[in-house]
């Protein structure tokens, strides 16, 4: 069987390495998926994923995460997590140990508790001090700054996100597919979300179907960008189910992509959305084959099966 790893191109090489040993070795699907999404974690240099990632409005960092496996349909994720260290492996254990799919909020963090998972402070300096420069760029003073820093937000958080978010800023997603000698196929996805985000925002990424989706007979396919049009369009699945219904995986993400551009075209939503405006889906299907598709050009995926050495950096196909 044809194993590989798949992850977006911001992954650092040395982490789809690792898994891709891990192939090599033997390793299940799940357990290299899980792996990997820990190490983005832990990368204070990505601002977008786990520790070191960019807060909400009011300072906190709130992480969804989900993983799924392709051979059972399993699915566990969790959204608006705080202070656990490995987002990705509570979302796991939830699929592996609850009766349940999604857990949010307090009863994620209780659950996190429960299960021992490791507590830490997500924010690091150097993400706090981007908060406090954009929230000094949107025009706040020192000591509204400072009101907010000290817990005591003003009553219209409303505006402050439509400012915030207003401003292009390209952030990420760490997704990341494998496929394990054996044919499974497990997808974990990670995020600290939108920058800047109203506090309780979740975006596709703890969404299965709409930021995640594995099958193991068909496919399996995640998402990054702006996660709202992915919701709405429940664009993992919908690409799975047209593997299944016998497209390619080439016909499903050009189909998916240009439904998502569509959705971010004037009157696709209302500016007030468009903190992001692209969306990237990689793919891969029941034969190993592995693609992605994007609704701008320049963005790019990392491949490499168990038998090389290092990942190939793939642009994603341009789908207008």
């Amino acid at each position: 069987m044809h194993a590989l790893i798949v992850a977006n191109g911001e992954v650092k090489d040395e982490i789809i390495q690792r898994g891709a040993a891990a192939l090599r070795a033997g390793a299940p699907a799940a357990e290299v998926a899980e792996q990997a999404a820990r190490d983005v974690e832990d990368d204070a240099d990505d601002h977008s994923v786990g520790f070191s990632g960019k807060p909400n409005i009011l300072g906190a960092v709130e992480c969804d995460a989900s993983f799924m496996d392709g051979a059972t349909r399993m699915a566990g994720a969790v959204a608006a997590l705080r202070d656990i260290r490995h987002p990705i492996s509570v979302a796991r254990q939830v699929m592996l140990r609850l009766p349940h799919v999604l857990l949010a909020g307090e009863g994620a963090n209780r659950f996190a508790a429960e299960i021992g998972a490791e507590r830490r402070n997500m924010l690091s300096p150097e993400a706090r001090r981007l908060w406090l420069e954009r929230l000094t760029a949107i025009g706040l003073t020192d000591a509204e700054i400072h009101d907010i820093a000290s817990g005591h937000p003003p009553a219209d958080v409303i505006d402050l996100v439509k400012r915030a978010v207003g401003w292009r800023d390209g952030t990420d997603t760490m997704n990341v597919m494998v496929r394990d000698t054996a044919g499974h196929l497990s997808v974990a996805v990670t995020t600290s979300g939108i920058s800047w985000k109203y506090p309780g925002r979740v975006g596709d990424s703890p969404i299965i179907g709409a930021g995640i989706y594995a099958d193991d007979r068909y496919g399996a396919a995640a998402c990054m960008g702006l996660g709202e049009i992915t919701i709405r369009l429940g664009s993992s699945l919908k690409a799975v189910t047209l593997m299944q219904a016998g497209r390619t995986m080439d016909e499903a993400g050009r189909l998916v992509t240009r439904e998502m551009a569509e959705m971010l075209s004037p009157g696709g939503g209302g500016d007030h959305m468009k903190h992001v405006d692209w969306v990237r889906i990689i793919l891969i299907d029941a034969h190993g084959k592995a693609g992605a598709f994007a609704t701008r050009p320049g963005l790019f995926v990392k491949l490499q099966s168990a038998d090389e050495l290092t990942p190939r950096v793939v642009e994603a196909e341009f789908v207008s």
